[in-house]
């Protein structure tokens, strides 16, 4: 909740409105009761000064906060801000303060029961295919493999295994980069098997990167989404060799991962309309997304702005027949 102390916009305007009343009074009292004469001149001075600090007062007091209240709400409107709009400097009455803490709690409440829904969900599909069994059965297909001397089979079994249990267990928790990291190399095994020389991978640590900033957190999930979307609508797409290269870069206060291939790239009209809905956090893109299956970008931006915040998320910059850049940007979180 915000400070009891707090004057909203309407208390200022009324304040305002008393103040130049009584400097009307003032002015009309001393009017009626005196003659022209110097001391008249001294008193509308004062007067002029004072008539002066009460209309800076209005702007800096009313005009800017109206101004800047009005902006976050157009911002909200637009889709270029979600959780952004409860955080008003100067809310307009004490009504509308309750109304949008009744709104966020009414969001937060939904986010709740959404993530429990997803929870059961992968609950029951935890119970449909139980980890245990399926790491089992790949342990014994790969020792198979090995008893036959195929050692193509045995490691992408291995490969295998290992991304399973990364991506099903504590999906909800944040993760080292490194672990990240290790994940996606991981999952450029498994395609390695079925692209062959076709594709190559690169990771590229630029400024401050030391062992500390490998152990950096962000959420569980988020590169290795990316990747498959670079595989799969980008290098494959394409003819000849398909490179991918992890960037990450260090500012001290923020983390900023850049996600690159030699793809076919995407159209600038289509590149514009996905940059517009990454830059937003509309539910209704969550929803489009959701149904057409798979954790894609705009999921993965989504999720870190509400973690975040709406400064954060991914942006997309691409060139037809060049290949993409995706930049992940995150606070630099090390605890």
């Amino acid at each position: 909740m915000r400070d009891k102390k707090t004057l909203y916009l309407l208390d200022r305007v009324f304040i305002v409105l008393m103040m130049m009343i009584i400097m009307l009074l003032i002015a009309f009292l001393h009017v009626m009761s005196s003659a022209i004469s110097t001391r008249t001149y001294i008193f509308l001075s004062i007067y002029t000064v004072f008539l002066g600090g009460i209309f800076y007062l209005s702007y800096e007091w009313i005009y800017k906060p109206y101004k800047e209240s009005n902006k976050v709400l157009r911002l909200f409107h637009e889709g270029y801000i979600f959780k952004g709009v409860f955080r008003l400097r100067v809310p307009f009455n004490h009504e509308s303060a309750l109304a949008f803490q009744k709104f966020k709690e009414i969001i937060d409440t939904k986010e709740l029961i959404e993530s429990s829904k997803k929870h059961a969900e992968y609950l029951a599909l935890q119970n449909q295919i139980n980890p245990h069994f399926l790491y089992n059965t790949l342990e014994g297909i790969r020792s198979e493999a090995l008893i036959e001397g195929v050692d193509s089979i045995a490691n992408m079994t291995e490969a295998l295994a290992t991304f399973f249990r990364y991506t099903i267990s504590n999906v909800d928790k944040l993760v080292s980069l490194e672990d990240e990291i290790a994940n996606v190399e991981n999952y450029y095994k498994i395609q390695k098997f079925r692209f062959e020389e076709k594709l190559d991978f690169q990771v590229d640590f630029q400024g401050d990167i030391d062992k500390e900033t490998l152990k950096a957190r962000i959420p569980k999930l988020t590169l290795q989404p990316i990747f498959e979307n670079a595989i799969f609508h980008g290098v494959e797409r394409k003819m000849g060799k398909g490179i991918l290269i992890l960037k990450v870069i260090g500012t001290g206060k923020r983390l900023i991962i850049t996600i690159s291939d030699n793809g076919v790239g995407i159209e600038e009209e289509r590149l514009s309309i996905l940059n517009k809905k990454l830059r937003g956090a509309s539910l209704e893109h969550m929803k489009e997304d959701k149904h057409e299956g798979g954790i894609a970008l705009l999921n993965v931006s989504n999720r870190i702005k509400l973690i975040f915040g709406d400064e954060y998320g991914l942006y997309v910059y691409s060139k037809l027949g060049a290949g993409t850049d995706v930049e992940i940007t995150i606070p630099l979180i090390m605890d």
